[in-house]
């Protein structure tokens, strides 16, 4: 068997809702907080490749080379990388600050020995995982919460995950964006860009809070700042890589009145936990939780909620 796979897949992503629901034929599992990694394996070499294509096979060694042991020439897994706390719960934050031993949690299989299984529904595709993803160590199965969309919800929210993915199992792999994957939240948690920082106040140094943007078609929209979240190390090395795209003009169609304000090219995307988007789209409660290098700022967009 020639050990490759003859084409490389988009992630496949879900839309997100409202609240929470329960259907037939759904399953509902844990949303993890971490990196999306789409797994090559064609026969000794091992890729893994972020949602726009960078190789993060030298960032996680250890989850190759689990991936290079499994007993198939070739094989194509998704899932998210992901440390976890104490309870077991994933954390962006972690992953991005070294912060723990990372983990591939695999919630679906797209090619598995010479065959392509995107058009295959979700259930076949899960039972073959299943046999294929061993039970301990750095690879894990994507943990199913309650048959009940309404249970898995609260059990979600007892435990303090980001949120679920509801799931049609009768669905193909969908490469885009799809309302066969629906996402629940139980926090809110999205990207936003970064356009510029304020100078900093009292004992802090290097800037006091960063200004976050999003798109709405062709304009970008200011959202808020950003002010916690951030130690004496982060604090330097964001400081060092926003002098390079220091602007004299700011980018946002609706700038703050804000003074003493350094703008930046709108080119850095961040992480941002928040209580809520206000009515008037700002963010309530922001606690920045890393930057993201998975995704580029032309495709961050103002966060909706669809029912």
């Amino acid at each position: 068997m020639n050990p490759h796979i003859p084409f490389r897949a988009e992630p496949m992503l879900a839309t997100l809702v409202a609240k929470p629901f329960d259907k037939p034929g759904w399953v509902y599992e844990e949303k993890y907080d971490g990196d999306r990694v789409l797994a090559y394996k064609e026969g000794a070499r091992v890729r893994l490749l972020s949602r726009n294509g960078k190789d993060r096979s030298l960032s996680f060694p250890k989850i190759a080379l689990a991936i290079q042991e499994l007993p198939h020439p070739t094989l194509l897994l998704d899932g998210e990388v992901v440390v976890f706390d104490s309870k077991r719960v994933s954390h962006f934050q972690l992953l991005q600050q070294g912060k723990g031993a990372p983990v591939y949690a695999v919630f679906d299989l797209l090619f598995a020995d010479g065959k392509d299984l995107r058009d295959e529904p979700l259930a076949p595709r899960r039972a073959m995982l299943e046999r294929i993803v061993p039970a301990k160590g750095v690879l894990l199965l994507s943990h199913r919460l309650a048959a009940n969309g309404f249970e898995a919800y609260e059990i979600a929210k007892r435990s303090d995950y980001e949120g679920l993915v509801a799931k049609d199992i009768s669905s193909a792999y969908v490469e885009k964006r799809s309302r066969f994957w629906l996402k629940v939240k139980v926090h809110q948690e999205d990207e936003f860009i970064i356009v510029g920082y304020t100078a900093p106040e009292g004992s802090r140094e290097y800037f006091g809070a960063l200004l976050l943007g999003a798109y709405e078609g062709r304009q970008l929209h200011y959202v808020g700042k950003v002010g916690t979240g951030f130690d004496h190390k982060t604090l330097a090395a964001l400081y060092r890589q926003f002098q390079p795209l220091i602007v004299q003009v700011t980018a946002l169609s609706d700038p703050p009145r804000e003074r003493n304000v350094t703008h930046l090219r709108p080119q850095l995307v961040a992480q941002i936990s928040y209580q809520e988007l206000t009515d008037d789209r700002k963010l309530r409660q922001p606690i920045y939780l890393g930057l993201r290098d998975d995704k580029p700022a032309k495709d961050v967009t103002l966060p909706e909620t669809t029912s």
